[in-house]
């Protein structure tokens, strides 16, 4: 018989950061999860949120929430900094980040969700460790902030004990491991069950699709047409005959569309497919033959632009994921 849950004798406070420009999802998701976990273990969590001073603030939505003030908050557990548009500004609000590392030093757990990792960072709270944010602003985190390990394919990464997530829906994938953590993995797998969530997603740690990224009407059939041949020619020139265009007009209308070249499209598929392979494991040589890459030394360089590691290094950080 599994032992039951401890539950803390008193809830825990889960306090989420609001800016101006908020994105409501970043916060409502993880919110949700939160709630859902203390209707499955009463008294778990309490939840407020919180700004550099009190009132009423107004997400990228229109829609606004109430904040309380960060310092009139006592017994803050998790300390979770949303995201979204609006942290392009919060980000040079002083007393937004004041606000964030004071209460950083009295919590037990500080998190981010989406871009919210840039005011975690900006704090001062990520130098020298792992994180994550939206894939779409990972390579702006590391111009900015260089000091930190970005990883910008994971959907969330816990550092001691702080945890940054990717784009908006993986602030529930933060909030479910987080209740997994405190409260054990049946309840987190009770609380996804109720949201239609997955507990852990499938696929690992990727945050998006190459075909999502390169989704163009006119080249969608082609692109999956691409995946279902990996192995094969895919040169321009067969591309084009496939989508009944001629090569220079095929190349031309591709990359308008989509913004890379066929060729890039084609590496950063295969790139993809092979990750996937990765994670179930198998020979690189195998993998490199089945994706098209020919040998591995070819997808070694491929993952190096695209993930910034080789992929036995990725095997190790998959396994221990």
């Amino acid at each position: 018989m599994s032992k039951k849950p401890r539950f803390p004798p008193k809830p825990r406070t889960i306090a989420f950061v609001l800016f101006p420009g908020f994105q409501i999802l970043d916060a409502a998701g993880p919110i949700a999860a939160f709630e859902i976990a203390s209707e499955f273990a009463p008294g778990a969590y309490r939840i407020c949120t919180v700004a550099a001073k009190a009132g009423t603030i107004t997400s990228s939505s229109g829609v606004a929430m109430p904040a309380a003030a960060m310092s009139a908050q006592r017994g803050i557990d998790t300390l979770v900094v949303v995201g979204g548009s609006g942290t392009r500004q919060a980000i040079y609000d002083k007393a937004t980040i004041a606000a964030i590392n004071r209460t950083a030093g009295r919590v037990r757990r500080v998190a981010s969700v989406c871009s919210g990792a840039f005011l975690l960072a900006q704090a001062g709270l990520l130098d020298g460790k792992r994180a994550t944010t939206h894939w779409r602003r990972a390579a702006q985190f590391k111009q900015m902030f260089p000091n930190v390990q970005v990883e910008p394919d994971a959907i969330y990464i816990e550092d001691g004990a702080v945890w940054t997530s990717a784009g908006v829906s993986a602030g529930i994938d933060l909030a479910l491991a987080m209740i997994a953590e405190d409260l054990g993995a049946e309840i987190a797998a009770e609380v996804a069950r109720e949201m239609v969530v997955h507990a852990k997603r499938p696929g690992g740690q990727t945050q998006h699709s190459a075909l999502l990224e390169l989704d163009a009407p006119r080249f969608s059939d082609l692109n999956a047409w691409i995946g279902r041949n990996l192995s094969g020619d895919l040169s321009v020139e067969r591309l084009a005959a496939q989508a009944a265009m001629s090569p220079r007009t095929f190349a031309r209308a591709y990359t308008a569309d989509t913004g890379v070249t066929p060729a890039k499209a084609v590496e950063r598929i295969r790139a993809e497919a092979a990750r996937a392979a990765l994670e179930r494991g198998g020979a690189l040589q195998e993998i490199a033959r089945r994706t098209g890459f020919g040998d591995p030394e070819r997808m070694r360089r491929a993952f190096i632009r695209h993930y910034g590691a080789p992929p036995a290094a990725l095997r190790r950080t998959l396994r221990r994921a």
